[in-house]
C-alpha cells in the first residue's frame, strides 16, 4: 500500500532536548486525523518535519512517496498556529496572492465561504479581530485542492458560534483522496469529525488508532480518553 504520510524512526533533537523519538507513522488517504497531546508533546515538531520546515536528526518522512521539498509543498496546504498574512492586505489581495502562488487555489470556493461569514473582499486584515483573521486564513487554506491539509489549532481563536461552520468547512472542502491532519486542544469540539487519533506524549506516539475502535473497545469518548491518559 502507498501511504500519503510515512515516517520511519523519525527523531528530532534541539541541542540536548529530544523533541521527537522514533516516530513510525503510516497515514492513508481520505482520513481526518486528530494529532493530540499536551504542550511540549512534539505536535508542532512533527508538523514542521512533515512540512519540511525543519529536518530530522534521525530517520525519514515521506509525503506521497517524496521527502519534504518542492514537490510536497505543491500538495500540502498548511495552516500554522500563528497568522502569517500581511496586516496591510485586503481580502481581495489575499485571494490574488493565493491564486498566483498556488495552481490548485479555487477562488470561487473562497469567495463563497467569505460571503457566508460576512467577510468583505475589501476588508483589511488590520481592522479584523484575531478570530476573523483566523477564519480568513482557514478559508484560504481550505480553498486549495490539496492532497494533505495540515491545520494547527484551526478553531482555537474563534468563538463557539463559528466553530460548527469552520468544521463543516473542513469536512466539505477536501476530496475523498485527501487527508486532514488536525492539531488542537479543543478535542470535544472536533472529535465527531475525526476518523483517527494520534496521541503524542514526551515526543513519542502513545497510540494511534481509529476513533470507532477506541469508542467500541474503551467505551468512552476521545475527550474522556485524552483526559484519562494525560490526567487533565
Amino acid at each position: 500500500m502507498s501511504y500519503l504520510i510515512e515516517s520511519n524512526h523519525l527523531s528530532k533533537n534541539f541541542g540536548n532536548t529530544q523533541a521527537l523519538t522514533d516516530i513510525n507513522l503510516r497515514i492513508e488517504r481520505g482520513r481526518i486525523i486528530g494529532l493530540l497531546g499536551p504542550n511540549g508533546s512534539g505536535k508542532s515538531t512533527l508538523i514542521k518535519l512533515i512540512n519540511g520546515l525543519i529536518t530530522p536528526t534521525i530517520g525519514e518522512v515521506f509525503i506521497d512517496g517524496n521527502e519534504p521539498g518542492v514537490e510536497t509543498k505543491k500538495i500540502i496546504s498548511y495552516l500554522p498556529e500563528r497568522t502569517y498574512l500581511n496586516e496591510w492586505m485586503r481580502v481581495r489581495e489575499l485571494l490574488d496572492y493565493f491564486g498566483d502562488f498556488y495552481e490548485d487555489f479555487r477562488r470561487e470556493r473562497a469567495e463563497t465561504m467569505l460571503k457566508n461569514l460576512n467577510i468583505g473582499l475589501e476588508d483589511k486584515l488590520k481592522t479584523m479581530s484575531k478570530g476573523t483573521k483566523e477564519k480568513v486564513q482557514l478559508i484560504l487554506v481550505m480553498s486549495r485542492d490539496a492532497s494533505l491539509y495540515i491545520l494547527d489549532e484551526p478553531i482555537g481563536g474563534v468563538d463557539p458560534a463559528a466553530r460548527d461552520y469552520i468544521l463543516k468547512t473542513i469536512i466539505g472542502n477536501y476530496n475523498e483522496n485527501a487527508t486532514v491532519l488536525l492539531s488542537t486542544h479543543l478535542i470535544a469540539d472536533i472529535e465527531n469529525i475525526l476518523d483517527e487519533v494520534i496521541f503524542l506524549q514526551y515526543g513519542q506516539i502513545r497510540f494511534h488508532a481509529a476513533v470507532d475502535d477506541i469508542r467500541s473497545k474503551e467505551g468512552k469518548s476521545i475527550d474522556q480518553l485524552f483526559r484519562e491518559v494525560y490526567r487533565c
